[in-house]
């Protein structure tokens, strides 16, 4: 146990409950303190897709419009330093159901699956006997779907069959719900149940173009991200009609920062930082408070599985973050660790938030990163205009080329990560002691750099965003991050 660790027994104890073991049922049942026993407590895991975490009411966006989730916040925990392990969709949830870095899953680029033999969450959950199911977006591949009892579509959003798996579940078991958006993932298709945003309340971060294309843009991007919120509202009032919400942990996040440069596929806080609220009205004695603990989506498996009473395998390399529930002032860790592979393009970055300073690594630096998106965002602008001599350094990083090796900032003086101080003397002490981290981090799990000739190869040209080996899907063969030191099979987390 990891020093200033809380049991589920001490844990629930401070909740005013106790715990007693089910005999041969490998779990425990919460008792009250007047004696009567209550179930296993349910989970609803919501997953959006592209979407920063500072794009939502309450996380301070002044504009969009997000009532359901800034409700459920208000109600609950919301944690202000929860860091992905990658800004990339099907890594992260890969990672997730694993609680393991996304080079320790196997399937660490776009469009891997998820390979046999992975210890999931989900399905530990459902051999326990909860009802597991999946619906919305998938990513994951065939193996992953034995983790549940039933999977789902889900319509344009990926959210529509979301309230329907809750009214076709067993009435006599606890369960676990993989809901998972599509929205905001581009191309953008309109909600016609919800106002529109316009562009006037676009808010535009200093290292974005701001035109008129641009805000009409990120004025569609809200829209989905409300259409999210306005689902996740659907789902709490199908529990509350059901009267299983007071007795339902219901955790919101997202898989990756929004679909613009210099946030999806990128290390720094705009795209691997996530949203992250924890809300279960029988079990958190303190509401509405904020946590500013570091903690990581590694975390969340062995935190939903000591919460319903069952034991985390030696695979995961995440921590239990019930000691924050119980203690919202309370630490579990002291680093959080991200990376970014293959997604388009070869790619091999690594990050590490320690304190107030995130240290990132760049094993390519000759190598732009515009991740493809040109070919639906407008930010395309982005290369008539830096001929025009019309950018700023900061709305120049996509096209840098070459890129830094290393860059180091203070998040607490540089929240949106734009004055690189890694060649600053007064820093050159954080600077050594977050590289020897990252060399420690990367020789215990195994991280490998494949070379740029055996490396999966580029789907999109990086200087034009043009596809140069087909449209969709990824390129066979190509040597992925941790392949040869069979990091598939390490259970070292590294630093914690």
């Amino acid at each position: 146990m990891i020093e200033g660790h809380t049991t589920r027994r001490d844990f629930l104890r401070k909740l005013g409950t106790c715990t007693i073991a089910a005999a041969g049922a490998g779990f425990s049942s919460r008792v009250s303190a007047g004696g009567a026993e209550s179930a296993r407590p349910n989970f609803v895991l919501i997953i959006g897709d592209d979407i920063s975490d500072s794009d939502f009411g309450c996380y301070g966006h002044p504009n969009i419009r997000t009532p359901n989730v800034d409700k459920l916040a208000e109600g609950g925990l919301r944690f202000t330093n929860a860091y992905l392990t990658t800004s990339q969709c099907s890594p992260t949830r890969c990672s997730l159901i694993t609680g393991r870095y996304p080079h320790n899953t196997g399937a660490p680029e776009l469009h891997s699956a998820l390979p046999k033999g992975q210890v999931m969450f989900p399905a530990i959950m459902k051999k326990a006997g909860y009802h597991t199911a999946a619906a919305g977006k998938w990513h994951m591949g065939g193996y992953a779907r034995g983790a549940f009892d039933k999977i789902a579509g889900g319509g344009a959003g990926g959210e529509e069959r979301w309230v329907q798996c809750l009214r076709e579940r067993p009435k006599n078991k606890p369960f676990l719900m993989w809901f998972a958006a599509y929205d905001a993932h581009r191309g953008w298709s309109p909600d016609k149940e919800a106002k529109p945003h316009t562009p006037q309340d676009a808010v535009i971060p200093p290292y974005l173009i701001d035109t008129p294309a641009a805000r009409k843009d990120m004025a569609q991007y809200y829209d989905e991200v409300q259409r999210l919120d306005r689902y996740t509202g659907l789902v709490v009032s199908e529990l509350e009609k059901q009267g299983v919400l007071e007795n339902t942990i219901v955790i919101f996040m997202a898989d990756n920062g929004r679909p613009f440069p210099r946030c999806k596929t990128r290390l720094y806080d705009s795209g691997v930082k996530t949203p992250l609220v924890v809300h279960w009205p029988a079990g958190l004695k303190h509401k509405g408070k904020v946590i500013r603990s570091l903690v990581s989506t590694i975390d969340l498996a062995p935190t939903i599985l000591e919460l319903a009473g069952l034991k985390s395998p030696k695979s995961f390399q995440g921590l239990s973050m019930t000691p924050l529930l119980g203690d919202p002032k309370a630490s579990i860790r002291k680093y959080v660790f991200a990376e970014h592979n293959w997604h388009g393009q070869i790619a091999h970055e690594r990050m590490i938030r320690h304190g107030d300073y995130v240290y990132i690594r760049n094993a390519h630096p000759q190598l732009p990163q515009i991740c493809g998106l040109e070919s639906q965002c407008p930010q395309k602008e982005l290369r008539a205009l830096a001929k025009q001599g019309k950018l700023t350094d900061a709305q120049m990083d996509p096209l840098l080329e070459p890129r830094a090796g290393e860059e180091l900032f203070n998040v607490s003086d540089d929240p949106h990560q734009l004055k690189n101080i890694a060649g600053d003397p007064e820093h050159r002490k954080v600077l050594e002691n977050l590289r020897k981290l990252m060399d420690e981090w990367q020789k215990r799990t195994g991280d490998t750099v494949p070379s740029l000739d055996k490396a999966t190869p580029d789907r999109y040209d990086r200087r034009t965003g043009k596809p140069v080996r087909g449209r969709s899907g990824r390129p066979k063969g190509g040597v992925i991050p941790g392949q040869t030191s069979g990091a598939s099979g390490i259970n070292d987390p590294g630093p914690r």
